[in-house]
């Protein structure tokens, strides 16, 4: 093997006769490491993508909820939350309750969705009262100040007079609030009157502004007091939502099952894998089809590499028949070209996995590439290389041109020293 290694790479690095060959075979290795570093950065923000969608979600959901089947609220709640945080691998319980809402100011109005929390408890399933970029949310914390009677927050400052808000930042965008502005939460769940179904409203003051990253929660959520909530729904002491966070969020559906059990009859559970099965369906699928149209340009490279070893092969047509004459058995002459295509290929992909990996790890530190949050969910281009994407797009590359040696290597093991030297 070491003799048709080291005639193949003395091919390679040989002057030639014919100019075209030298540059069919640059253009050769400059495809595959092209192809090849396109894979490796493509296949990264796939995994980026992936990665920061489901830390997002993640972070701004519990892993697991539980609701009752017929939507009519969990009452009694609190000795049942008191239960169910005892259920193996549970690590965390909130009560929530959710309704859809108008949020206004002046003219300017959005819909959304509020969460009516106890914010000690919410903290320790999801993370977006913890993102919160302007104002706090203390508020949402009263204690009762027993000197003076008023409510104030567990930091010592006085709690608004009207109910306290927090909404997403795009939300706020939308309306044209601060914090400190008052705005009109209006529930579709309205009062019957002698006039008919009036919408049911409060006036409330935002005390904090949160941003995820994440456009859907950013552009529909707010949190309220559970109890400011319960207000607003007409919904006294109920509560929509159990929500949990697991020590194993993959196993998720299997401790929701746990959980049904030990919640009764008459409760569901739903996972974060089953809310989102859709998104990571698609993302998967936009992987898989990337990688197989930018694999064709490794087969375009290798068809390069096809034609020139047959043009290698008819060049040293006379060399390969003096090689025949002093012995050099037909197998060796194949493996000769089928190193010399390897090689190429081997030198391409090398180049391929070093600027892929340069450019992924550049895209993915300095985040240069920006994004509409509004489409994408995410307001930047995320990379996340991985080793054994790199592993298979490798096998890959040098499997493609490894078949492309087959047919001029075939042809080189067929030549007939006689008839080549016939007319030298």
């Amino acid at each position: 093997m070491r003799f048709e290694l080291f005639i193949a790479s003395r091919y390679l690095r040989a002057k030639r006769r014919q100019a075209v060959v030298g540059v069919i075979t640059a253009i050769s290795v400059i495809g595959v490491a092209a192809g090849v570093a396109s894979l490796i950065i493509a296949l990264a923000i796939t995994n980026g993508m992936r990665r920061d969608m489901q830390e997002r979600l993640l972070g701004s959901t519990a892993h697991v909820e539980l609701m009752r089947v017929a939507s009519d609220g969990i009452r009694d709640w609190r000795p049942m939350l008191e239960r169910l945080r005892r259920v193996p691998h549970v690590t965390a319980a909130a009560p929530g309750l959710y309704g859809q809402v108008l949020i206004s100011r002046g003219v300017r109005s959005g819909g959304g969705l509020i969460k009516g929390v106890i914010p000690a408890d919410e903290k320790t399933v999801g993370d977006l009262l913890q993102k919160i970029t302007d104002g706090s949310a203390v508020a949402l914390e009263p204690v009762n100040d027993s000197r003076t009677g008023r409510h104030r927050a567990q930091d010592g400052s006085p709690v608004p007079a009207l109910p306290p808000i927090v909404i997403g930042n795009d939300l706020a965008e939308t309306i044209g609030a601060k914090v400190g502005d008052a705005v009109v939460v209006t529930s579709p769940q309205g009062e019957l009157t002698p006039l008919g179904l009036v919408p049911k409203y409060q006036k409330c003051i935002v005390v904090g502004i949160f941003k995820s990253g994440f456009y859907q929660y950013d552009a529909s959520y707010a949190f309220m007091r559970l109890k400011d909530a319960q207000r607003l729904f007409s919904e006294p002491d109920l509560i929509s939502v159990i929500s949990f966070k697991v020590d194993d969020l993959y196993k998720a559906d299997k401790i929701g099952r746990e959980i049904e059990q030990a919640a009764g009859k008459g409760f569901q559970t739903t996972n974060w894998m089953e809310q989102n099965r859709e998104l990571f369906r698609a993302l998967k699928l936009e992987q898989v089809v990337t990688f197989i149209v930018l694999a064709l340009i490794v087969c375009v490279a290798a068809l390069n590499i096809l034609i020139a070893l047959t043009m290698m092969v008819m060049e040293k047509m006379r060399d390969i028949a003096v090689l025949m004459s002093f012995g050099v058995t037909e197998m060796q002459v194949r493996r000769i070209f089928l190193l010399q295509g390897l090689l190429i290929s081997v030198i391409g992909t090398v180049l391929g996995l070093v600027l892929g990996y340069a450019l992924s790890w550049l895209g993915g530190h300095y985040r240069f590439i920006r994004l509409d949050a509004a489409v994408y969910s995410l307001d930047y281009l995320p990379f996340a290389p991985k080793i054994s994407d790199g592993l298979i797009v490798a096998m890959v590359s040098l499997g493609v041109s490894l078949l492309a040696t087959l047919y001029p290597s075939g042809s080189a093991a067929k030549v007939l020293p006689a008839e080549a030297l016939r007319y030298e």
